[in-house]
């Protein structure tokens, strides 16, 4: 007589297995619940995000709006492998409470139409759910994605022209003593700048804030994802961020400034305005990468000249 035991596949025998069947409803009721917050959670925010791309995500200070979310996305998609070994702990009171006033918050913002609140109200709804599906372990996985998408939050209007005003006036003094220093006909009164027979003005998309912005997202996530276990690395490259913007920045209102004393201000003011724009992102995305090659060799040669000691050979 056939041993039916023996045909039985080695899932078969889970079945009957208590455990099993609860670690199975537990896993499908989790899948159930990420899916209808998900999909409550785009519900809520479609509304935001079609305002975004009516208005900011079509300016070129907030353009990089969408990739940050898409960026966001993929950073929190690496985390995958983490997941495999988390025992996940809800907890649901801290994620009602936060959940519960993130929605209050998101709805008095877009009632009074405050956008900044309004998109920034989506990173403490995630984290609630995180929350509620797995805890402060899962928010833990997640913080780093989570976070990241603060840079995809409009800056409200008086924060930019706190720091634009002054950086635009920095800018137009640098230009005008250095060309002045090399013998140009240029004067200056406030941001304005006289060179030649020609006027121009720095406008704020000439401060490099919008730069500054978009490179301190590229830069982080630069550091996050590609520099491990090297904090002096991680801190220099940091760091660097604003100087090289600024840096940048400079010789785009200087090669403008030329360009109109030697071509005009009308062949300026079109296409050649927006090609400096994007070299000028180029120049900066550069002169990151370069600074951090430098760091690199830098610490290979370091390791090189100042090898690790080697232990003392263990007596025998």
């Amino acid at each position: 007589m056939t041993d039916l035991s023996s045909k039985l596949s080695p899932t078969s025998g889970s079945v009957g297995n208590p455990a099993v069947a609860a670690r199975a409803r537990s896993h499908g009721l989790r899948l159930v619940s990420l899916g209808a917050m998900a999909i409550a959670f785009l519900v809520a925010y479609i509304p935001t995000y079609i305002r975004l791309a009516n208005g900011p995500w079509q300016t070129e200070q907030e353009g990089h709006g969408p990739l940050i979310m898409l960026a966001s996305v993929w950073l929190a998609w690496q985390q995958r492998e983490k997941l495999r070994n988390l025992v996940p702990r809800p907890a649901p009171v801290a994620g009602w409470i936060v959940l519960i006033a993130s929605l209050l918050v998101m709805a008095v913002t877009r009632s009074q139409d405050i956008l900044m609140i309004e998109t920034a109200t989506q990173i403490p709804v995630l984290l609630a759910c995180l929350l509620l599906i797995g805890g402060w372990p899962l928010a833990k996985v997640f913080a780093f994605p989570l976070a990241f998408l603060i840079f995809s939050v409009p800056p409200p209007g008086w924060i930019l022209d706190a720091l634009t005003v002054p950086l635009k006036a920095w800018v137009s003094d640098v230009v005008t003593n250095l060309l002045y220093a090399l013998g140009y006909p240029i004067a200056q009164n406030g941001v304005i700048i006289m060179i030649g027979s020609y006027e121009l003005m720095v406008k704020d998309a000439c401060s490099g804030m919008n730069s500054i912005f978009a490179l301190s997202a590229i830069g982080i996530f630069y550091v996050y994802e590609f520099v491990h276990n090297n904090w002096i690395r991680k801190a220099i490259l940091i760091l660097s961020i604003i100087p090289i913007t600024v840096m940048a920045n400079l010789f785009r209102v200087l090669a403008l400034v030329l360009g109109s004393y030697y071509l005009g201000v009308d062949r300026v003011e079109g296409l050649f305005h927006d090609v400096t724009g994007i070299a000028l992102f180029v120049f900066a995305l550069v002169l990151f990468f370069l600074l951090d090659t430098v760091l690199i060799g830098t610490g290979y040669l370091i390791r090189r000249a100042f090898p690790p000691s080697r232990g003392a050979p263990s007596a025998t």
